[in-house]
């Protein structure tokens, strides 16, 4: 029995130094694949997402180091929701830091789908999303809206904690609004997001140290017993971004050791935001669809 070997492509992931970013560099990799990494420092790009120059910069050297395109993007840049943490910095880089990047790559994108018939994007969400209470509807509709500005002051007078999970949930809304339209999917574009739990990442550590958020870090039950592994998520990513999973299109997988399943045993529950708020976040967006489509003209 023969195993075909995939083509080798060339992959942008943010986050690429450490955690679940390091994890799918490394894998991606081993398959035989390109990897441009980008990172505040340590990886092959240098820049800071929390700012548009940052982001241009970065944008700048992708189409530098890949002329003819790229395969697939994996922004796993993020900041954590933990005590003290600037909670528009978690607005800046969790939400737009993968966003704008996304949208300026996306002719790079085209061209690799072109090359190859297809490109993949998987964006990272969070079971906080569905497990924590509490966490900012206004600050996700912000997000949705489109206005890195607005969301930032929207974000501003929260805690962090709230926040976090917020980014998150808009990544996911984001992604299965966006995914399914003419420049993405119509280009050959695919779009989904892995939701991961609790992993054993410098991220997970920072936040057992937390002294008022610590207590929480372990009290989500899973149905394997143990934190999931950045490697294992990466496995989930890589499938994702892999022709394997090419009627896949707007879903979130969720990769959290079964905690999701456990606190919601019918159906997530509509990622934990009231009816109403889900209805504004609608016509947010709708109306800054329509705003960017008549600036365009």
């Amino acid at each position: 029995m023969t195993t075909d070997t995939p083509t080798p492509r060339t992959y942008v992931v943010t986050g690429a130094a450490s955690g679940i970013g390091r994890a799918t560099a490394d894998l991606l990799i081993e398959q035989g694949h390109r990897v441009i990494g980008v990172d505040r420092a340590g990886s092959d790009i240098d820049a800071d997402l929390a700012s548009a120059a940052g982001r241009d910069a970065a944008v700048a050297r992708i189409e530098e180091l890949a002329p003819d395109g790229i395969h697939g993007f994996v922004p796993c840049a993020g900041v954590a929701g933990l005590t003290g943490v600037d909670p528009e910095l978690v607005i800046r880089v969790n939400f737009f830091g993968a966003v704008r990047l996304l949208e300026a790559l996306q002719p790079a994108l085209a061209r690799g789908a072109a090359d190859l018939g297809s490109a993949a994007v998987v964006v990272i969400s969070s079971n906080s999303v569905t497990c924590q209470p509490g966490w900012s509807a206004d600050a996700a509709s912000a997000c949705l809206a489109d206005d890195e500005e607005a969301a930032a002051k929207v974000a501003k007078p929260l805690e962090a904690v709230h926040v976090y999970p917020a980014t998150k949930a808009a990544l996911a809304y984001w992604m299965r609004r966006e995914g399914v339209k003419k420049e993405w999917i119509g280009a050959g574009i695919r779009i989904n997001a892995v939701a991961p739990g609790l992993i054993a990442t410098a991220m997970t550590d920072q936040l057992r140290a937390d002294p008022q958020l610590g207590v929480f870090a372990d009290s989500y039950p899973t149905a394997v017993g143990r934190p999931g592994q950045p490697e294992e998520v990466a496995q989930a990513i890589a499938f994702l971004v892999s022709d394997a999973s090419s009627l896949v299109v707007g879903t979130t997988l969720f990769v959290d050791g079964g905690t999701d399943a456990i606190l919601h045993p019918l159906q997530p529950r509509g990622m934990n935001v009231p009816a109403i708020a889900l209805g504004i976040m609608d016509k947010v967006a709708g109306m800054a669809t329509k705003i960017k489509a008549f600036r365009a003209r």
